[in-house]
């Protein structure tokens, strides 16, 4: 495993072998990654679990998750919303889902330094890419999902363009690897990151209950500096619940692992590492016996909800810890100052 030794023995609340071991056994031999066993598969929480078997060292096993998408996309270079058992079951596309593979992709690439995989997967992701990009509006923000027929739904969600945004980043950055030009992307992006640092109203604001919506626009770099900041602060006492997590609606009593974990790569990313590794240490022991982490859990009752192991929950607690204690060559894969020193 390309894992830091010395990182590995001081972090010792969670074990990354059982954690990734968990996401590993419940990959299908065709190398579909459901929420948990005997469940559904969307193409965003494959990949996030895909990026947890890479920081477990699980190279293989990531390797035959990107080759199932690329063997699932359709045409137009997008995925259909969900799966079982590789059969889809919600014909709807949506353009975050789709892209995210660039950031799985180029995650795998910065551990494992494996550029023939790299260049295998170039076209599978130019066309997620440009999909995703067929959806964006003149006014800069991507619109939520296209139907069957084809017809596009002109809602715009903050939390799936700002991962659409981090997205575009780690795509161009594997062109430029590959030394392809895709001058056409950069300035997508652009306009992306000001539609979502400058024109809130472009989107649904109906979720802003949610707490991916404060803080997916940090944690995708769209907002950074002393924006992030102030973004970050106006509502910490909306969605976090001191000693527990963060809430995953900010009306509802209930504290998920994965909105806690996405919050700590956000604080990370704005160099706000001390607040991150206590919001991760309140965290840190909501595990089963396995070592797995549960997915959620209401307060003040303590109450496990649900009780799957859902497989995306435990690959974003992997990039947490990473972010935090630099297990990885990929443990600054959010950081801002990482982007601004490309």
């Amino acid at each position: 495993m390309n894992l830091n030794p010395s990182a590995r023995k001081q972090f010792s609340p969670i074990s990354i072998d059982a954690v990734a071991g968990a996401i590993a056994q419940a990959q299908h031999p065709s190398g579909e990654i459901p929420w948990s066993p005997g469940d559904k598969t969307d193409p965003w929480d494959h990949v996030e679990a895909a990026m947890g078997l890479t920081i477990g060292g699980y190279y293989s096993a990531a390797r035959k998750a990107f080759r199932w998408l690329a063997q699932q996309q359709l045409d137009d270079g997008s995925w259909y919303a969900e799966y079982r058992d590789g059969v889809p079951v919600q014909p709807r596309k949506d353009p975050n889902m789709s892209s995210y593979i660039a950031a799985g992709l180029y995650h795998y690439y910065r551990i494992t330094d494996d550029i023939d995989f790299l260049k295998r997967m170039w076209k599978p992701m130019q066309k997620a890419i440009d999909f995703a990009l067929s959806m964006q509006s003149e006014s800069g923000e991507i619109f939520w999902s296209k139907d069957r027929e084809g017809n596009i739904d002109p809602m715009a969600l903050l939390t799936g363009s700002s991962s659409i945004h981090m997205s575009l980043k780690c795509a161009i950055a594997i062109a430029e690897i590959l030394q392809v030009s895709v001058s056409e992307w950069e300035a997508a992006r652009v306009r992306l990151a000001h539609a979502i640092a400058e024109k809130p109203y472009l989107f649904n604001m109906t979720k802003s209950r949610y707490s991916m919506d404060w803080f997916y626009p940090v944690l995708s770099g769209a907002v950074t500096g002393d924006a992030a900041r102030r973004r970050m602060e106006k509502s910490w006492k909306k969605f976090v619940v001191k000693g527990m997590g963060v809430r995953c609606v900010s009306d509802r009593p209930w504290v998920t692992i994965a909105e806690s974990a996405e919050c700590c790569l956000a604080l990370c990313a704005m160099e706000s590492r001390d607040k991150a590794e206590i919001l991760f240490q309140w965290i840190c022991d909501k595990q089963y016996e396995d070592g797995s982490y549960w997915c959620g859990f209401t307060f003040p009752d303590m109450t496990v909800w649900p009780e799957e192991k859902t497989t995306w929950t435990n690959g974003v607690v992997l990039m947490a810890a990473d972010a935090l204690y630099r297990l990885t060559p990929a443990h600054d894969l959010f950081s801002h100052r990482f982007w601004e020193r490309r």
